[in-house]
């Protein structure tokens, strides 16, 4: 029997949704992390490019900032956060798109999307939404486009160590700790897929990782 858990916010409770911004900028190296994927995706004029799960915005925003001719599309499954991002866009003077929609059901259609980024979305979905998730963005992805992601991964050093044992009891994040993530990207089909950079967090260690689509 499929199982899809229900939507987790972004810190699991909706009365804490206005503490995320200030949290991932303070504990989490936000800026830190998601300049370098934005980096590492090496995006071009003219790509389009999905921000999957985008939350808040940053990420979506920064993609734009980044590279001003590129299409920018930012996706997200709650409402409430898409609106604050719509609200940070528009403070930022930048031109993108915002839209709902569920990860492992994206409303895009095949090889319609030169990268996707996604940054702090796997460890809130359980594996079957995961595996599902990965063939969405391969799916939406055009030959020779690219996955580039950031998540909690399998943890580096003493006090990643120290963390694991809390992280492994969460469902949706102990496939990331056990550092699944980029095997479930070999079985949707993507090549060259490799750990790029590693952050510790307050909250454990974020894993990057690359992949592409066959062309």
């Amino acid at each position: 029997m499929s199982k899809t858990a229900k939507y987790i916010p972004a810190l699991r409770f909706d009365w804490l949704t206005p503490l995320y911004d200030p949290l991932l900028r303070w504990g989490m190296r936000e800026e830190t992390f998601k300049r370098r994927l934005i980096h590492q995706a090496n995006i071009q004029s003219g790509q389009r490019v999905l921000d999957l799960g985008c939350g808040t915005g940053t990420l979506t925003i920064l993609i734009k900032q980044s590279v001003p001719e590129a299409e920018v599309v930012g996706l997200d499954g709650d409402p409430k956060v898409l609106e604050i991002a719509r609200s940070k866009a528009a403070k930022a003077g930048v031109n993108l798109t915002l839209d709902y929609g569920m990860a492992y059901q994206l409303p895009c259609p095949d090889g319609s999307f030169d990268r996707v980024l996604s940054s702090l979305v796997f460890h809130h979905l359980v594996r079957e939404d995961k595996q599902r998730t990965m063939g969405e963005v391969y799916r939406v992805l055009r030959p020779g486009g690219e996955f580039h992601l950031v998540d909690f991964g399998k943890p580096r050093g003493l006090y990643g160590s120290l963390l694991s044992p809390f992280m492994m009891r969460l469902e949706e994040a102990s496939d990331n700790v056990s550092g699944l993530l980029p095997v479930m990207m070999r079985d949707a089909g993507f090549m060259h897929v490799e750990e790029a950079a590693h952050y510790t967090t307050i909250f454990g260690t974020l894993t990057s990782v690359r992949a592409s689509k066959p062309r």
